[in-house]
């Protein structure tokens, strides 16, 4: 069993999972409304909207969708994404690239078990939490 995160977006994913596929690399892969066989049960302007979206590098697994319930989206800071990384290059970059227009929430900085950590929220509010644990 595993678990993904999922995230849920109001109009933007395309442009949110762009962004974080330029800072994280990988595949993503979209499917549109107007790909799908929703497309005749849905308004014609939700044509280019994200039924799902996934981004995969190695284990990562990051997913999207434009497709949020009548009440709308809300967005709150009970979830964090937490991403391991496999070094204290990569861990700098990934800050780097995911803090930009955002908000550096706790700035990376070495732990007493033995970590580089740090915090973020991104351009979009969600809430990132990075760890490369030193060998």
């Amino acid at each position: 069993m595993k678990i993904h995160a999922y995230l849920s977006f109001s109009g933007n994913c395309r442009e949110a999972m762009t962004f974080y596929h330029k800072c994280l690399g990988g595949e993503l892969i979209f499917q549109t409304v107007g790909e799908s066989t929703l497309y005749k049960k849905m308004p014609k302007q939700m044509k280019a909207c994200i039924v799902h979206a996934t981004l995969t590098k190695d284990a990562l697994v990051l997913q999207g969708s434009d497709m949020v319930s009548q009440t709308g989206l809300v967005k709150g800071n009970a979830i964090s994404l937490s991403l391991d990384c496999s070094s204290e290059k990569e861990i700098k970059e990934v800050y780097a690239k995911l803090s930009v227009n955002g908000q550096a929430d706790h700035l990376l900085e070495d732990t007493f078990w033995g970590a580089l950590f740090g915090g973020l929220t991104d351009k979009y509010g969600n809430h990132w939490l990075l760890n490369y644990h030193k060998k």
